[in-house]
């Protein structure tokens, strides 16, 4: 009996060791509701898939409130081993020298399989550094792309199966609409910032700061009043005085998807990643996708739009082998098939061509799922459609949206609005140059 119990013990004791032996990693990440659910079932597959490694996923809120939990628990050296962070806080990222490892020498150092031609260069070119190398890895990209209701186009006498390509269609099939009676409103928008200002300038292949967007160092300052922001800004405001386009409110745009739903107005532009709520509400009219409108006398446009979403960073000040499992999570969560998946799942874009590829049939099953992708991609980045980066453009965000509401209000034109966008701006941008140089 003695030994029975002695040999119980002996495998109870290895069973505690080999449990104890399995190392952990703590992910903080910000995706609430059916997207949590699906990155933790996404978690337990690499959970699954090996015994070394446990990878423990936290949600810490909205992008901005996990960002700054990140930062204070650096602080406080009680750091996880990833974060996730938003696109907008890349600069923030890099200018926190010894904070973070950047993800080519994490996979370098680690010995993993890491091929950066593999990634889509609209994707990851956001997130490298001068010379090219990643600096994070991408998990959640996306990219504003139109939905408009085709329902409405066939009462208007459109054809639902052609969305505008250009803002004069914009104008055009928006006062259709409106004086058919099949709509009250032509269109809304989310994300005033990141849609009719960023990436209004990345389709157009405008600048939105000086070095390459502030890809080349904390000196770029933002010059986004330029000629093609200031029509298009006016633009808005004329078509909101003349009821062709409604305003959904600062920062996403809370109140645009409603408006949409609700058949008020007859199209949006808002993320690829929107899809599957939107699918989820056009249940009353049939749904079509469009690339966004572009200004045809705008030379060199469309170029190709810019992401959003976020990426994965890497904190320095974790042992050893919480990078080696970190290393082989990325492996892991980068292979096509996870990819797919989450891709599919999710609206996010696929990360790489290999997953692209592996969509082929699931875009064939769902018309209009690729467009962001098309988008996105349609023609190579340039210096100013490949991002931006900027310190403090999380505030930044919110000095756009007060000047716009400026704009609504009537209180400064177009030009004046990003005038202070550009002043305001500026004096951010130069507080965090001083901070960290």
């Amino acid at each position: 009996m003695k030994s029975l119990f002695t040999a119980s013990a002996v495998a109870l004791a290895l069973s505690a060791m080999s449990a104890n032996a399995q190392t952990e990693i703590q992910w903080w990440h910000a995706m609430g509701g059916e997207l949590g659910a699906k990155l933790e079932e996404i978690v337990k597959g690499f959970n699954d898939s090996q015994t070394d490694y446990k990878v423990v996923p936290s949600y810490k809120g909205t992008y901005p409130e996990t960002m700054t939990a990140a930062i204070a628990a650096f602080r406080a050296k009680e750091q996880p081993a990833i974060v996730q962070v938003f696109e907008v806080g890349t600069g923030t990222m890099m200018a926190a020298q010894g904070a973070v490892i950047p993800v080519h020498q994490l996979m370098k150092d680690q010995g993993a399989a890491f091929d950066q031609s593999a990634f889509l260069p609209s994707v990851v070119g956001y997130y490298t550094d001068t010379d090219g190398n990643m600096l994070s890895m991408p998990f959640n990209s996306s990219t504003p792309i139109l939905y408009y209701n085709k329902s409405v186009f066939e009462k208007a006498g459109l054809d639902p199966n052609t969305p505008p390509k250009t803002w004069a269609e914009m104008e055009e099939f928006s006062k259709k609409i409106i004086d058919s009676g099949a709509a009250s409103c032509g269109f809304t928008t989310g994300w005033i910032s990141w849609i009719q200002t960023e990436n209004l300038s990345a389709w157009h292949n405008q600048p939105i700061g000086t070095l390459e967007n502030g890809f080349g160092g904390l000196d770029a300052r933002l010059t986004v009043n330029g000629p093609v922001q200031v029509k298009h800004w006016g633009n808005l405001k004329k078509w909101a005085d003349e009821g062709i386009f409604k305003y959904g409110g600062p920062v996403g745009g809370d109140n645009a998807p409603p408006m949409f739903y609700s058949q008020e107005c007859a199209m949006i532009m808002n993320s690829s990643a929107s899809r599957a709520g939107v699918i989820a509400n056009a249940k009353d009219f049939e749904l079509g996708f469009g690339m966004l409108p572009y200004y045809d006398d705008v030379e060199g446009a469309p170029q190709n739009s810019i992401i959003g979403g976020a990426t994965l960073w890497v904190l320095s000040g974790r042992p050893d082998e919480e990078y080696a499992g970190a290393a082989k999570f990325f492996e892991y969560l980068s292979s096509p098939a996870v990819q797919a998946d989450w891709a599919s799942f999710s609206g996010y874009l696929p990360i790489t061509q290999a997953a692209a590829d592996e969509m082929a049939g699931f875009f064939g099953e769902n018309p209009g799922a690729d467009t962001g992708l098309k988008q996105i991609t349609l023609n190579t980045p340039t210096e100013n459609s490949k991002g931006l980066r900027f310190g403090n453009y999380v505030q930044i965000r919110g000095i756009i949206d007060e000047e716009f509401e400026q704009l609504m209000s009537g209180s400064k034109d177009a030009q004046g609005a990003l005038d202070g966008v550009v002043e305001r701006g500026n004096a951010l941008i130069e507080e965090f140059q001083a901070q960290n140089q």
